[in-house]
């Protein structure tokens, strides 16, 4: 049931989406799908759910702790893409449609920030590991958000170009970001080339 009305919602948008064609799909009355899980609405929302749990533990499942830095990263790349690219009208529920309607925004909201809290404990995990200097939690975070915002940004464009692999997409960011990452994590930095002037007031 869940799937077909993810099927639909991906198509149609929340708005054009009618029950009666989720009904059809799942191959059960309308009167059942109003049963099992209500409204259009939470049926909507039983969606994004379903897809976001299913999102974060993979990811989890995948960035094993007892792995090295740049394995563990490169295991949660991996297993995000596969995701994306397995489940396309999902990630398009979530990541299309939930965004642009208000009373579900708040709910990829959180899927995205249990998202964000996984990489920043997997940045922290690597730069323990390494010996390095802790840049601190509000560092970390900023970071992850970083990080995932690249990230669902090629999911997009992995949605658009159907004949795009998940793989080449995972490495084409693991090449944009570890080459950073990977220095940042033994405590390299990067410093301007010139003094950097402070806001006005300070």
């Amino acid at each position: 049931m869940l799937d077909a009305a993810t099927a639909v919602f991906s198509e149609r948008g929340f708005h054009a989406a009618s029950m009666d064609e989720i009904a059809e799909r799942a191959g059960i009355s309308k009167p059942m799908v109003y049963l099992y899980l209500g409204s259009k609405g939470e049926l909507f929302s039983a969606c994004i759910r379903r897809a976001g749990g299913q999102l974060t533990e993979a990811i989890s499942a995948a960035a094993a702790p007892e792995l090295p830095a740049e394995q563990q990263l490169w295991a949660a790349v991996q297993a995000f893409f596969e995701f994306v690219g397995e489940h396309r009208d999902a990630w398009a529920v979530m990541f299309r449609q939930a965004r642009g309607e208000g009373e579900f925004a708040g709910e990829v909201a959180g899927i995205r920030r249990l998202v964000v809290d996984n990489v920043a404990d997997l940045f922290a995990r690597a730069i323990h590991s390494a010996g390095a200097l802790d840049p601190g939690p509000d560092e970390l975070r900023a970071l992850a958000h970083a990080l995932v915002g690249t990230g669902e940004s090629m999911a997009e464009w992995l949605l658009d170009h159907p004949d795009e692999r998940p793989e080449t997409a995972a490495t084409r960011l693991m090449n944009m970001l570890w080459m950073g990452l990977g220095s940042l994590i033994r405590g390299e930095v990067w410093r301007s080339p010139v003094p950097v002037p402070l806001p006005p007031g300070q």
